[in-house]
């Protein structure tokens, strides 16, 4: 009950249950006794799923437990047709996207308390992930790269926008095979559409969104990004200018420097001849647990003639009676680089490095309902 007094004082039911289709679809009939009393109780039942252990409406077939009942003011809890039903016919009057933006609405509030000054805009630093799931159906949709599964599966993408604590403020749902770098702007402008006074001013993203243009385009807009440079961007540290000193990082628990980073700069050539190529500035981070090969450079690359071409002349007579192999040379190693990247114009090596670090926030976190999300029966 305490759950429950909670999503009423907050005001979640509330702005829910305004959010709600007023004019019922073609598509299905009403249900039987729709009233207010019924939707907010299917919204419970919706919203505490997860209380009681369930993942999805689903889950309802097999559930015969009575704490979801008591969460959401039953004697008993709804069954699986009867909330799927519902849910098929919010998302067929399109309430989804209405549903989406209302508890957007809330976790704002909940998490950013509107500022004293009503003209005031406030200005956030927000971390934008993306995510596949994979979804079962009869219906033949977008296929996706699974990253926890490693398959390609028929699946929805979710592209998930947090503040610099971790909250989750908006999830939106999309194709499976929509890449972040288009997801991105989409949610942006949509949290700013949604809240009037907020301006996201700092992004947060992974490797996914790291392409020259899009930064540039961003940095047009007048936000700041930090992102992590692809492997395929840079060799070693001669890739980089205006390297300074490495200071620590992080050590163990014996006190041991296991990472160190130190300011530097890159420049990216951009894909279109005529624009002007991208400044970036580097965090950039060595770890000392991790030794990677060293890349030969241009002169080097190129391949021996022959595949015993670094032995001496009588060590390679393989064919001869009493002839031993001998171990090749231990390829030289060097500590692997993590360079994190940003279009501000000034940084602090350390706090950049950090705020990367903190902010990468599992995508399983996501929001507790999200209509969208569930395909229609």
């Amino acid at each position: 009950m305490l759950l429950l007094a909670a999503a009423t004082e907050t005001g979640l039911l509330r702005q829910l249950e305004q959010a709600l289709p007023t004019e019922t679809t073609s598509l299905r009939p009403p249900l039987a006794g729709s009233s207010d009393a019924v939707h907010q109780k299917l919204l419970l039942t919706l919203l505490f799923l997860g209380a009681v252990g369930l993942h999805r409406t689903w889950d309802l077939r097999s559930y015969t437990g009575e704490g979801l009942a008591k969460l959401s003011g039953r004697k008993r809890a709804y069954g699986y047709r009867y909330t799927e039903a519902f849910l098929s016919q919010v998302a067929h009057a399109g309430g989804a996207d209405g549903l989406t933006d209302a508890l957007a609405r809330w976790t704002t509030d909940l998490w950013h308390s509107e500022a004293e000054d009503p003209d005031e805009i406030r200005s956030l630093t927000c971390y934008v992930d993306g995510h596949r799931k994979p979804v079962y159906s009869e219906v033949l949709i977008p296929r996706g790269l699974i990253g926890r599964l490693g398959t390609v599966l028929g699946c929805r993408a979710l592209v998930l926008l947090h503040d610099e604590q971790g909250h989750p403020l908006l999830v939106t749902t999309h194709r499976g095979d929509q890449h972040l770098m288009v997801g991105l702007p989409s949610i942006i402008a949509r949290y700013e559409r949604n809240e009037e006074r907020v301006q996201v001013k700092r992004i947060i993203v992974d490797r996914e969104g790291m392409a020259t243009e899009f930064l540039a385009g961003l940095h047009a807009e007048g936000r700041t990004v930090v992102t992590i440079l692809q492997t395929n961007q840079y060799r070693d540290l001669t890739s980089f200018c205006d390297v300074g000193s490495f200071v620590p990082l992080s050590t163990d628990a014996k006190g041991k420097i296991i990472r160190e980073v130190a300011p530097a700069r890159i420049t990216l050539p951009r894909p279109d001849s005529s624009g002007k190529p991208l400044d970036l500035q580097v965090a950039l981070i060595r770890d000392r647990r991790r030794l990677i090969p060293v890349v030969p450079g241009e002169e080097d690359a190129t391949l021996p003639e022959r595949w015993d071409a670094d032995l001496p002349q009588k060590e390679r007579i393989w064919w001869q009676e009493g002839w031993q192999a001998t171990a090749a040379l231990a390829k030289e190693m060097t500590v692997k680089l993590i360079p994190i990247v940003t279009t501000a114009p000034t940084i602090d090596a350390v706090e950049l490095a950090q705020t990367y670090m903190v902010n990468a926030i599992p995508s399983e976190r996501v929001l507790p309902f999200n209509v969208s999300t569930c395909p229609p029966i």
